[in-house]
């Protein structure tokens, strides 16, 4: 997931932007469990989209409904982050620096260039800084409790194999608009009917001409409602499998829905579509000795032992595999001494990655933080070459990962959020 300074202006954090806010004392607007919404952190997120709506020639609802869905997407972000609370999960400054240095480098620039552009648009590097912790933090959190929700047979991953050889790999995509209609939790029939009609009123509504992007933000209960529902590019076959059903064949501007599901109504706009070209696939094959900080052994501490472990390795007096074998934390490589075996690099995590696309065939790089721990790696071959059968099955199983973490993660989303005491406060209870 490439973090942009788009997305984090979109979801900013806000906290910090709050304390520093002396000329007017905060309130307590939603009791989430253990945690709050403040009345000033539902403001900026208002503020927040209203700048980019305005940036982006969006027009928007009334306050009213930006406010009631502002506060629906900072009580899923209280769960999450008492979640993660609860779980210990942390991310270091080193880690939160390295992450930053790489999205720099993504948009073509320097950390220092990155500070100018978030000043000149009016964002506190700080604040930016944190937004980008919290949103690493999200990710792990989700990744911890979806991931085991996730499966996959054998006969999916060939039936979609099937599909692609007989698609020829000129799949289109598909970049999508959603609204969702929601239920509440066990839906009686009534509410069922109630929810289809509303479906079918904003579908009339779409018909008739009516801006896409405002109707969702006014009116869908699903993720991606701030932003006005887009959904971003999709592959055929890592949408959701009810949104491929229905958009196979389908033009772009055309309305589709309403589409019943388990969490309610969906009406969908194709917004574009385009096509895929077949390409050569780079493969690397690499090893890698993978130390985890903890307790006992420290961030810099983990740093050095990879250092030590490399001065030893270029001087002949250790061999890479051996130490692999004896000190990585890496259960599903360390007995192969650090063998990764032949892999598309775009698997890894980005700063194991854009590392590894740097060295030469047989260099050991220099230690590398990512979100798993330290790295030393080695670069043991580089190969180009069309798909074969178990990049094939790879690919497959990546699109259908996609598809079902999307799903589940929605699911999850949903079963927190209806499971969880929340309270909002009048504005007079804080006074």
């Amino acid at each position: 997931m490439k973090l942009t300074v788009v997305t984090f202006a979109l979801l900013a954090f806000i906290s910090l932007n709050t304390f520093a806010k002396q000329t007017r004392l905060d309130n307590v607007a939603v009791i989430v469990d253990q945690g709050v919404v403040l009345e000033s952190q539902i403001d900026e997120l208002v503020s927040t989209v209203k700048r980019n709506a305005l940036t982006n020639d969006q027009t928007l609802p009334s306050d009213r409904v930006l406010r009631t869905q502002a506060i629906e997407r900072l009580i899923v972000d209280s769960l999450q982050s008492q979640m993660a609370e609860r779980m210990g999960i942390q991310i270091s400054d080193p880690q939160l620096d390295q992450t930053i240095d790489n999205i720099a480098r993504e948009d073509g620039m320097s950390v220092d260039q990155m500070r100018q552009k978030l000043a000149s648009e009016g964002v506190s590097y700080e604040v930016y800084r944190e937004q980008v912790r919290k949103e690493l933090i999200t990710g792990e959190v989700r990744r911890a409790n979806v991931r085991r929700r996730v499966y996959i047979t054998p006969q999916e991953i060939s039936n979609l194999v099937k599909l692609i050889d007989e698609q020829g790999g000129q799949q289109a995509e598909y970049h999508l608009g959603h609204i969702l209609i929601g239920f509440p939790p066990d839906p009686t029939d009534e509410d069922v009917s109630q929810s289809k009609e509303t479906a079918t009123k904003v579908l009339e509504l779409l018909n008739n001409g009516s801006e896409f992007g405002k109707i969702a933000t006014a009116s869908s209960s699903g993720s991606k409602a701030l932003e006005g529902g887009d959904l971003g590019w999709m592959n055929i076959n890592s949408m959701p499998t009810l949104f491929a059903e229905a958009v196979q064949g389908k033009s772009k501007d055309e309305l589709i829905g309403p589409i019943r599901s388990g969490a309610g109504f969906h009406v969908l706009k194709i917004l574009d579509v385009r096509g895929i070209e077949k390409v050569e696939v780079t493969e690397l094959n690499a090893r890698h000795i993978l130390i985890k900080p903890s307790v006992i052994l420290s961030d810099e501490k983990a740093e050095k032992m990879l250092i030590e472990f490399r001065k030893e390795i270029l001087a002949g007096e250790a061999d890479f595999a051996e130490l692999a074998k004896e000190h990585s934390a890496d259960p599903g490589s360390a007995l192969r001494g650090g063998d990764l075996g032949w892999s598309d690099p775009n698997k890894y995590v980005p700063e194991f990655r854009d590392t590894l696309q740097t060295l030469q065939v047989d260099e050991i790089s220099q230690p590398v933080r990512s979100v798993h721990g330290w790295h030393l790696m080695q670069l043991t071959g580089k190969r180009v070459k069309d798909a074969t059968e178990n990049l094939k099955e790879d690919k497959a199983y990546q699109l259908l990962f996609q598809r079902k973490f999307a799903e589940e993660t929605e699911a999850w989303l949903k079963e927190m959020r209806d499971s969880a005491y929340v309270e909002l406060l009048d504005k007079k209870d804080n006074s």
